[in-house]
């Protein structure tokens, strides 16, 4: 797994973008007490079942694994000359 240059700018950006896709598709949006780790798991749930993104293999389900899908996700929606993707 290459590391993307600003992954972790990236997936802040997901985590927010992603939250807001899963209010619009009806869930309640995350409290204050739910941990990063919870949210990133959840929202490469929802994405994998919604089939936003391919899922990862069984083997290597694990955080930091679901961490660069989102960024990878994230910076396939960005537009082309965004600051994130320089």
């Amino acid at each position: 797994m290459k590391k993307l240059k600003n992954e972790a700018e990236l997936l802040k950006k997901a985590l927010t973008i992603g939250e807001r896709y899963a209010v619009n598709r009806g869930y309640n949006s995350f409290s204050a007490t739910n941990s990063a780790k919870d949210k990133v798991e959840s929202l490469y749930r929802l994405l994998v079942n919604d089939k936003l993104i391919q899922p990862l293999a069984v083997d290597s389900e694990d955080q930091p694994n679901m961490k660069h899908k989102l960024a990878l996700w994230i910076a396939k929606q960005l537009p082309a000359g965004h600051e994130l993707l320089k």
